[in-house]
């Protein structure tokens, strides 16, 4: 019981500080650019999920707030030569 109490504190203190980010991904035209996208996003620490979609042309990004920012998302992208928008609900 301890142990289920204490996996259950350390995932809402975790949940506290995740994000979510739409992305819109600019010039993004086939399949490696969305698999080149999604490993650069994946190198940024804090970072916790990647949805790359071309069909979109957008990247939906999980990441923990704590460690890093959506500002270091958007460099990560532009290191693969593409510019990300994040897209505002």
């Amino acid at each position: 019981m301890k142990k289920l109490l204490s996996v259950l504190i350390v995932g809402f203190i975790c949940s506290l500080y995740a994000k979510n980010v739409d992305i819109e991904i600019k010039k993004m035209h086939c399949p490696l650019c969305t698999t080149m996208i999604k490993k650069a996003i994946l190198k940024v620490e804090g970072v916790k999920e990647v949805k790359v979609r071309l069909n979109t042309k957008k990247a939906h990004v999980n990441f923990d707030e704590s460690k890093t920012n959506i500002d270091k998302i958007l460099q990560a992208i532009k290191t693969t030569s593409y510019t990300g928008i994040v897209v505002k609900d």
